[in-house]
């Protein structure tokens, strides 16, 4: 009986071993995360988490989960919206990424509504019905069986709540196709040489954009996971994609 396989950017290696391929990758680039963020979106990063955010709508007691938080750029917003009474969970399943997380949150003075947990997103350590939102940007690219990660945020999703999922897509024009990824697979890599110390993680960035589902795919499979009302917003012709989906 043959070994299952999945996709590690472009390579194809057994599925037992993607996460700890994945954790490696963070664990490599936590340091100079942020300042390669900008450096390779040209700071448009900022831009398409504000609009991501602006789509939680989040309110005042609101719970939230920042599902790969990462750094906590969603989280140190989010913290701000939900009052003292509120609550933010800031998740990852990277320990780097995390510390990096909870270090920013400490230097920004946010001690509280925050908390943090290492987590895989396709078995959350939540209860069903716990978070009024859940929010992943530019994580949901990384999971091994995306199909296990949207059915486990549809279930600790309140009723009444809805999921955000802010991702690398696919590019619309093909004018600016061809040059995307002329910078993709040229740029990415010198600059993670040069500012990163780390070539291959961003090849691979670059590599599991393309293996990401199209815009189509993602909102089919929210569907099939229980989401309701799904949608996408194509940001910059599709460099970025905004899924939303609701559980009633």
């Amino acid at each position: 009986m043959s070994e299952e396989t999945t996709h590690f950017g472009y390579q194809s290696i057994p599925t037992a071993l993607k996460t700890e391929r994945v954790r490696e990758v963070f664990r490599s680039v936590a340091p100079r995360y942020d300042i390669m963020n900008d450096l390779m979106s040209f700071g448009l990063h900022r831009i398409w988490k504000r609009l991501a955010i602006a789509r939680c709508r989040i309110r005042t007691n609101d719970s939230v989960l920042d599902l790969a938080g990462g750094t906590g750029d969603l989280t140190r917003i989010f913290a701000k919206q939900v009052g003292k009474n509120g609550n933010v969970v800031l998740a990852d399943i990277n320990e780097s990424m995390l510390a990096k997380g909870r270090e920013r949150m400490i230097d920004a003075g946010i001690l509280s509504p925050v908390s943090y947990t290492q987590a895989n997103a396709e078995s959350l350590p939540f209860s069903n019905n716990s978070f009024d939102c859940i929010t992943m940007a530019f994580g949901l690219r990384n999971v091994t069986h995306k199909d296990h990660a949207l059915q486990e945020m549809f279930r600790v999703l309140k009723p009444g709540g809805r999921v955000v999922i802010l991702e690398f897509s696919h590019v619309q024009s093909h004018c600016l196709k061809s040059l995307y990824d002329a910078y993709s697979f040229s740029a990415l890599p010198l600059l993670g040489k040069w500012i990163a110390k780390d070539a291959d993680s961003y090849r691979y960035l670059a590599e599991s954009i393309r293996q990401h589902p199209k815009q189509e795919e993602l909102k089919s499979m929210l569907e099939q996971a229980g989401f309701e009302r799904s949608e996408y917003q194509n940001l910059h012709s599709g460099i970025v994609a905004l899924h939303i989906g609701y559980k009633f």
